[in-house]
């Protein structure tokens, strides 16, 4: 087993190689603007390290959201690509769940992260495996925290509603990879490599042009 995780559905570009056992290598660039620029270089940043090509990797998983509609296509599109060229399966793992696996917590909290527009997309969990509800998008201040530890980047922009933030910010591709073998591992379904979308995005197609009147 190889698998090839990465997540683009924050400002972190994070890609990381794991053979089943252990993560072999990770790469994360944090930079919100240029998801489609730094995804294939990291991908092969990780590769090399590890000693391994794309035709070694058996398995694909891509963070699938929420995220904003452009960085969340960059990565989803890529785990497609890929699958289809390389004749193998390729995954989607909500990105708040890599947040909470990558947090160690095996108590209830929150994982939140940005989702512009001053809201977060957030879930609440039982433990670092156990989603018991979400993913949603609400201002800060209607999150259901209820004194419950908050991880992620959405508690570092917004701790006066979240409270102190806990590691990690960002969902990091070796928790993205480790969460995936596992469940992979245990005989658990695997979603497919699509976009979990909590709003519609900004850009829209344009309406049909006004008349001109002489």
């Amino acid at each position: 087993m190889l698998v090839l995780a990465f997540d683009t559905a924050t400002p972190a570009v994070t890609a990381a190689l794991h053979d089943g056992e252990r993560v072999l290598a990770e790469s994360t660039t944090i930079d919100a603007r240029r998801h489609g620029e730094l995804l294939a270089p990291t991908i092969q940043a990780v590769l090399a390290e590890a000693g391994a090509s794309l035709r070694d990797v058996t398995a694909v998983v891509a963070g699938s959201g929420p995220g904003p509609y452009t960085g969340l296509r960059v990565g989803l599109m890529t785990a497609q690509a890929l699958a289809t060229t390389l004749a193998i399966p390729a995954y989607g793992i909500c990105t708040l769940d890599a947040v909470a696996y990558g947090s160690g917590r095996d108590e209830p909290f929150i994982a939140a992260t940005d989702a512009r527009r001053k809201e977060v997309f957030w879930a609440r969990y039982a433990d670092r495996r156990t989603r018991v509800s979400g993913p949603a998008v609400d201002r800060p201040a209607d999150v259901p925290v209820e004194g419950l530890p908050v991880a992620g980047a959405g508690a570092v922009l917004y701790p006066d509603a979240l409270g102190e933030p806990l590691d990690p910010p960002y969902p990091y591709a070796g928790a993205l990879a480790g969460l995936a073998v596992e469940r992979l591992a245990a005989g658990l379904p695997l979603d497919p490599a699509r976009p979990i979308y909590l709003r519609r995005p900004d850009a829209v197609v344009p309406g049909a042009p006004k008349r001109v009147t002489a």
